[in-house]
């Protein structure tokens, strides 16, 4: 692939990073999926805290406000509705709702989950569950979600070209 379309491709496997697609590409060649997904991996490693941080600011909250409004990018809308977060109920949605603000307050950060790899009710016990770690837990936590998410688009992406 010419660079140019490698960053187009792969522009937003990490949520909104496109920048992250343009460092990964400098360490091309790579001889399959899996050695794509570990640069991509070694991308998010290598970040500082701040790097870390902003990458898991760029992404959304779960089930949030941008979803409501139909704005979320392609792919996690298709990952929010593979969880069934578009068909909570009021009280699975308040619920929500309220966690998400208060993990948001306490971190700085929204809550980070690969989405595809849940569902309503497992999100929910994350959301209370995650809470009680440090910041510094969260922001590893949330980066290997970021990973597990990163790695299943580059599979789409893959298989679907």
């Amino acid at each position: 692939m010419r660079d140019e379309q490698f960053e187009w491709v792969f522009r937003n496997v990490i949520e909104l990073r496109s920048e992250a697609a343009a460092c990964v590409r400098e360490m091309r060649p790579f001889t399959d999926a899996s050695d794509l997904c570990a640069a991509f991996h070694k991308y998010l490693d290598e970040l500082s805290v701040g790097g870390k941080l902003q990458v898991l600011k760029s992404h959304p909250d779960l089930a949030g406000r941008l979803a409501a409004k139909g704005e979320l990018t392609q792919e996690s809308t298709e990952e929010q509705r593979s969880a069934g977060l578009n068909e909570l109920t009021v009280e699975q949605k308040a619920t929500m709702d309220f966690n998400n603000e208060r993990y948001k307050k306490k971190f700085g950060f929204p809550f980070i989950i690969c989405a595809r790899q849940n569902k309503i009710q497992s999100i929910i016990e994350g959301l209370r569950n995650r809470y009680n770690h440090t910041t510094e837990q969260e922001i590893d936590i949330g980066i290997n979600e970021v990973k597990k998410i990163c790695t299943l688009r580059i599979l789409d992406i893959v298989m679907n070209s």
